[in-house]
């Protein structure tokens, strides 16, 4: 079998609608638009969400709260996850990514301060609870903090 001897399979393909062509095709007259009404007109166009002149479902709910658009969202890892790495280590957000403990290096880490750790570590992350550092400086480790 040649290439120019492929053909779509019977069924697969099928003539477009010629609208407006009289009455003989089967599509003439009112062109599948049916007899007066908005959707009959010529250049209408309904925008997304219009209900047909009634209160948009947007409108007729209550709104709550409030969401800021500068906030930032951190990947949290606890202290407890830090045992994981090996003595004086300095902990990165790469090294983090590496192990699992978080997806993605570019976006800022947080350091919790849930469990408890038994080795000294010097720790970068974008953030610190105050447990956290607590419990970083009491078995000698450091943290440092990462600018955004």
């Amino acid at each position: 079998m040649k290439i120019c001897e492929l053909k779509p399979p019977r069924g697969a393909k099928h003539k477009n609608k010629r609208r407006g062509r009289g009455t003989g095709s089967g599509h003439g007259k009112t062109s599948c638009r049916g007899h007066k009404g908005q959707k009959s007109r010529s250049g209408t166009k309904r925008r997304f969400a219009f209900e047909g002149g009634q209160m948009p479902i947007a409108r007729r709910l209550p709104k709550r709260g409030f969401r800021s658009k500068f906030k930032k969202v951190f990947q949290v890892v606890n202290v407890e996850d830090l045992n994981a790495f090996r003595k004086d280590a300095v902990v990165k957000p790469q090294q983090l990514v590496e192990s699992g403990f978080i997806k993605n290096e570019k976006l800022p880490v947080k350091i919790l301060g849930n469990g408890e750790i038994k080795k000294p570590l010097t720790v970068l992350a974008h953030g610190f609870t105050k447990s956290a550092t607590k419990k970083l400086n009491a078995v000698g480790g450091k943290f440092e903090l990462i600018k955004c």
